[in-house]
C-alpha cells in the first residue's frame, strides 16, 4: 500500500500499545526523524515506563520537534495518540511552523496488540488498557481530518502494515530542481500590448499550440534558448487588454514555458466567478466587462476554465535549489517552501499593520526590511517607481497599469528589462510617484543600512567563508569588537574592509638571528609553493584606503552623502586623519595619481580599495612613540652612561678578584649602553615631522577590490605593477613597493633573496614580507599563509627592547609559539576576503560587516602582540 506523504510534515503516529507503531517508524523512517514519547519519558525520569512523568515527556517532544519543523525537517511522533486531546497540541505544533500534519493509524486486531505487549516484560499493565485505547481510537477516528490532518492512512491489518511503502512528495510549491534560466514579471494588470513587447524585448518568439482551443487559442510564446517566463499574478483587473494577458499566459503555462503564482486580484475575481459576494472595485468591473462581451456560448466554460486555471495556481514557488523564492506580495524566510493557509494569505497580501493611510489603503509591514534569509525574494504587489534591492528581496511590481513599466527580472543575471506604459490606464488610489520618491538620494538598501542592527553582529557567531570554511568567533570577542568600533570607529558604510594580523616566520637558529628568510622559504617550499614574493616591509602605519571617483560614486555604491568620496582607515577601522581637511586633500592627490594612470577606465569602476602602509610611523603613532619607546630610549640614555662611569671609577680602586668581578659588571653595562643607542637609532630612523601633506608618503600593496570585482585570481606582481603605475603619477605622495620574486626551489635564487634583505635591514629597514606567487594557495593543509614577514635584527629591538639580542633573551625569545598566530591570521583573512566578495555582489551592509567585526573581534583574541 503506497502512502504518499509530504517532505516536510509532521507524520503522528496513532494505534493502541502493541499496534507495531516503534516497528513501523524504524523500518519507514531514519532514527533522528523519530520522536518517542517512550525515549522522551527515560530521558526526564531514566524510566521509559513512569507513567507519572508523561507531562514533562510531551513538554520535551514537543519542544524538539518545533525545533526540528523550524528547520524544515520531517518528523514522527511514535505515542499511542489514541485521544482527541494528545492530538491538538501536535496538530497546532503542526501548523504553527506551516507544515502539513499527517496521521497514519495502525488499527490492528486488540488480540493482536494482547499477544505483543505480553511478550514484552516491560508491558506489563492488564488487558483493559489495550481495550480502553482501542475504543478511544474507534470514537476518534472519523474526526481526524476535522480535527486538522490533511493527509489520514488507516492501516486495519497486518498484511496491509506490512505492504506499506513510505513515498516522500514534494509540496507543489517546491520546484528547487528547475534551476533555470528564468524572467520573472512583475504585476500585469492587463497590460497586454506590453506584455508581448517585454516579452519580444527578453528574446521570446511567438509560436502555435498544436491544437487551436476555441477558449484559448493557440497562441503562446517560447524562448529559443529554453528560458521560462515566471509571473508574479495580478494577471487582471484595470488594464485595456486583460483577455489578451490571462491567454497568453495561461497557454505559456499549459505549453510549459512559463510559470505562473496568484495575486489578490487573481482570486477575488475566482471568488466571484464562483458565485461569491465581492465588491467590484480597484479594477475588477473591467475584467467582468471583456467576460460579458463574449459571446454566450464560450462565456460560461470561458468562466469556468478561467477559474479553475487561477485557482490551481501555487501560492509560491521555490526554485533553483532555494536560491530564488517568487510570490505575489514576497515570502518571509520561515514560510518559504511550505503549505498553509497563513503562508498562503501572505503570498497574495503581504502582512499589514491594521492601520490605513491617508488613502484608505492598509499600511503594509515592511517585512523585507527585517529579511534575513539566503534565497533571493522576487515579488510586486506594490507598485514602485524602480525596482530596489533590499536585503536579497525586490519588489519589481513598477506599475504599468498606472503609466509606470512593465518591468521583468533576468534570473540569474540579476539585469532588469522593462517596457514603458503606452498610456495611464488606471489613476491609483495612492499618488504612483509621490514628490519624495520622484528622485530618492539612495537605494532601498542603503536607506535601510543607514542603521545597523547590533544584533547583526553580536553574540557568538559562526561566519561561513569561501577560503576557510567557517570561522568561530567568540561571544565577549564581538562585545569587544562592537565598543571599538562604536567609540572610535568611521562611518560604517566605509567600513568593507579590515586587514588580518600577519604572522612571522618561524624562529631562526642563526646566531644573534630570531628570524631568518631561509625559514620563510622553507615554510612555503613544504606547502607546495615553488615562487613566492618577496616584497619590501615599510615602517610606518597600515592604511586601507577606499577613494571613489567623485561624490556621485560615492552616493551610488557605498551610499554616503555627506560629500565625502572616500576614506583613510586604520587597521582597526578608525580615521587614519583627525583632520578632515588633511584627509581631503590627500584623498584628492590620490584620487588625481588613478585618474592619470587610468585606472577607472582600465578596470571599469568608479571606485577602488587599497592596501597600503602610510609612513612615517610617527605619523599615527605619535602617542605610543612617546609613552613607550621614547621613555625607554630617554631613561637608558640618561642612566647607563652615568652607571658605567661609576662602575669604571669604583673599578679604580679595587684590586685582586673583586675588581674583575667589577669590570665583567661593567662590560655588561656597557653592552647595555650600545643597545640602547641601537634601539633609539632604530626607532628615530622611522621618525619625522610631518606638518603638511608633503611630509606624508603612501605605499600601496594591494590593490584588493574594485567595481565586481575582488582581485585575489591576480598574482601579487599583477598588484605591484598597477600600483606601481599610480605611484609614478604623484611620486611626491606615493611610494611604489620594492620587490624580488624568488624561486624557493632553487640555492641561488634563494641567495639572492636572502642577500635583498640583508641589504634591506642592513639600511636600517624593517626587512621583507614574504608571499606566495598567486594572491591565493592552498596546500595539503589547506589553505597557506597569504604572507610571512620577516623582520630584521636592528627593528626587532624595538619590538622586543635595547637587549633582546643578549644571549640569554634570545634563547629565550626562540621558545615563542607561532600556531595561534598563524591561526588567527588565516580566519583573519578569510574574512577580509570574504567581506569584500559580499560588497562586490551588492549584499546587505549588515553581512559585510558581519565579516568585518569578525576581523576585529579575533584581534581581541589573546596573543603575543610581538609576533
Amino acid at each position: 500500500m503506497p502512502i504518499k506523504i509530504p517532505k516536510l510534515s509532521l507524520v503522528v503516529l496513532i494505534g493502541p500499545s502493541g499496534s507495531g507503531k516503534s516497528t513501523f517508524a524504524r523500518r519507514h523512517f531514519k532514527p533522528t526523524e523519530i520522536l518517542s514519547s517512550d525515549a522522551c519519558r527515560g530521558m526526564v525520569s531514566d524510566n521509559e515506563n513512569d507513567q507519572t512523568v508523561t507531562n514533562q515527556a510531551f513538554e520535551v517532544l514537543r519542544f524538539i520537534a518545533g525545533k526540528r519543523l523550524a528547520l524544515g525537517r520531517l518528523t514522527v511522533i511514535d505515542a499511542t495518540n489514541v485521544q482527541p486531546e494528545a492530538r491538538k497540541p501536535l496538530v497546532e505544533l503542526a501548523w504553527q511552523y506551516h507544515c502539513l500534519p499527517v496521521a497514519i493509524v495502525l488499527d490492528m486486531p486488540e488480540k493482536l496488540c494482547l499477544e505483543r505487549n505480553s511478550q514484552r516484560a516491560d508491558r506489563d499493565f492488564g488487558p483493559h488498557v489495550v481495550r480502553n485505547q482501542k475504543s478511544q481510537l474507534r470514537r476518534s477516528l472519523r474526526g481526524l481530518h476535522r480535527e486538522g490532518f490533511r493527509h489520514v492512512f488507516v492501516l486495519d491489518a497486518p498484511e496491509e502494515v506490512e505492504a506499506a511503502i513510505i513515498e516522500r512528495v514534494p509540496l507543489w510549491n517546491d520546484k528547487q530542481d528547475e534551476h533555470g534560466p528564468f524572467d520573472i514579471i512583475g504585476d500585469v494588470h492587463g497590460c497586454g500590448e506590453e506584455l508581448e513587447a517585454l516579452l519580444a524585448r527578453l528574446g521570446y518568439v511567438e509560436a502555435r499550440l498544436d491544437s487551436d482551443d476555441p477558449l484559448w487559442g493557440d497562441r503562446t510564446f517560447v524562448h529559443p534558448e529554453g528560458r521560462r517566463a515566471v509571473f508574479l499574478g495580478d494577471l487582471v483587473d484595470r488594464g485595456p487588454r486583460i483577455f489578451q494577458a490571462v491567454r497568453l499566459v495561461r497557454n505559456m503555462v499549459v505549453h510549459g514555458s512559463a510559470l505562473c503564482v496568484p495575486g489578490n486580484h487573481d482570486l477575488k475575481l475566482v471568488r466571484k466567478l464562483r458565485g461569491k459576494n465581492v465588491q467590484i472595485t480597484h479594477g475588477l468591473a473591467n475584467t467582468l466587462a471583456e467576460i460579458a462581451a463574449l459571446s454566450e456560448g464560450i462565456r460560461a466554460p470561458f468562466e469556468r476554465d478561467l477559474a479553475d486555471f487561477l485557482d490551481g495556481l501555487v501560492s509560491h514557488y521555490v526554485l533553483d535549489d532555494g536560491k530564488l523564492v517568487v510570490a505575489h506580495a514576497g515570502m518571509k524566510e520561515e514560510m518559504q517552501g511550505r503549505g498553509s493557509g497563513k503562508v498562503r494569505d501572505f503570498a497574495l497580501y503581504g502582512e499589514t499593520t491594521g492601520e490605513t493611510d491617508e488613502f484608505g489603503l492598509p499600511v503594509r509591514f515592511d517585512w523585507a526590511s527585517e529579511y534575513r534569509g539566503q534565497a533571493m525574494v522576487v515579488y510586486g504587489h506594490t507598485p514602485v517607481p524602480e525596482p530596489d534591492w533590499l536585503n536579497r528581496t525586490v519588489n519589481i511590481d513598477t506599475g504599468c497599469v498606472f503609466g509606470g513599466k512593465l518591468t521583468a527580472l533576468r534570473y540569474p543575471e540579476k539585469e532588469f528589462v522593462s517596457i514603458p506604459a503606452a498610456r495611464t490606464y488606471c489613476e491609483p488610489a495612492r499618488p504612483f510617484l509621490p514628490p519624495e520618491e520622484r528622485a530618492p538620494a539612495l537605494p532601498a538598501q542603503q536607506v535601510h543600512d543607514e542603521v545597523l542592527d547590533a544584533e547583526d553582529v553580536l553574540g557568538k557567531r559562526i561566519i561561513p567563508t569561501r577560503l576557510r570554511g567557517n570561522v568561530t568567533i567568540r561571544e565577549e570577542n564581538a562585545t569587544a569588537a562592537l565598543e571599538v568600533m562604536s567609540r572610535f570607529g568611521a562611518d560604517p558604510r566605509w567600513l568593507i574592509y579590515l586587514p588580518p594580523t600577519m604572522s612571522p616566520c618561524e624562529t631562526s637558529r642563526a646566531t644573534g638571528l630570531l628570524e631568518h628568510p631561509a625559514e620563510a622559504f622553507a615554510y612555503f617550499r613544504n606547502e607546495g609553493v615553488p615562487r613566492v614574493i618577496c616584497e619590501e616591509k615599510h615602517m610606518g602605519s597600515r592604511a586601507v584606503v577606499v577613494v571613489c571617483r567623485d561624490e556621485k560614486a560615492a552616493r551610488e555604491r557605498f551610499g554616503v552623502i555627506t560629500g565625502e568620496s572616500g576614506i583613510v582607515t586604520t587597521r582597526t577601522g578608525r580615521r587614519l586623519f583627525n583632520d578632515p581637511d588633511l584627509e581631503r586633500r590627500f584623498l584628492d592627490r590620490v584620487r588625481a595619481a588613478l585618474t592619470v594612470a587610468g585606472l577607472w577606465a582600465k578596470l571599469q569602476t568608479s571606485w577602488v580599495c587599497l592596501d597600503c602602509e602610510l609612513m612615517p610611523w610617527s605619523a599615527k603613532a605619535q602617542e605610543l612613540l612617546r609613552t613607550q619607546y621614547a621613555a625607554v630610549g630617554s631613561a637608558g640614555s640618561a642612566s647607563l652612561p652615568r652607571a658605567v662611569m661609576a662602575l669604571d671609577a669604583t673599578a679604580g680602586r679595587l684590586v685582586g678578584e673583586e675588581k674583575a668581578k667589577l669590570v665583567e659588571v661593567e662590560a655588561r653595562f656597557r653592552l647595555r649602553e650600545q643597545d640602547i643607542d641601537r634601539f633609539v637609532a632604530a626607532y628615530r630612523q622611522h621618525c619625522w615631522s610631518v606638518e603638511t601633506l608633503s611630509g606624508l608618503k603612501l605605499a600601496p600593496f594591494h590593490l584588493l577590490a574594485t567595481e565586481r570585482l575582488v582581485h585575489t585570481d591576480r598574482d601579487h606582481p599583477w598588484h605591484m605593477e598597477i600600483l606601481a603605475e599610480v605611484c609614478r603619477a604623484d611620486p611626491e605622495l606615493l611610494l611604489a613597493t620594492r620587490y624580488l620574486v624568488v624561486d624557493v626551489t632553487d640555492p641561488a635564487s634563494q641567495e639572492e633573496g636572502i642577500g635583498w634583505w640583508l641589504e634591506l635591514t642592513g639600511q636600517g629597514g624593517e626587512g621583507m614580507v614574504v608571499k606566495p606567487l598567486a594572491f591565493l594557495h592552498k596546500g595539503r593543509r589547506g589553505l597557506t599563509q597569504p604572507a610571512v614577514k620577516c623582520r630584521g635584527r636592528e627593528y626587532l629591538r624595538i619590538i622586543y627592547g635595547p637587549d633582546y639580542t643578549s644571549g640569554e633573551n634570545l634563547d629565550r625569545l626562540r621558545s615563542r609559539g607561532l600556531g595561534r598566530k598563524r591561526s588567527l591570521a588565516l580566519g583573519e583573512f578569510a574574512l577580509g576576503i570574504e567581506g569584500l566578495e559580499r560588497f562586490v555582489r551588492g549584499e546587505p551592509l549588515r553581512r559585510v560587516h558581519e565579516c568585518v567585526f569578525g576581523v576585529l573581534a579575533l584581534e581581541s583574541e589573546p596573543v603575543d602582540p610581538r609576533l
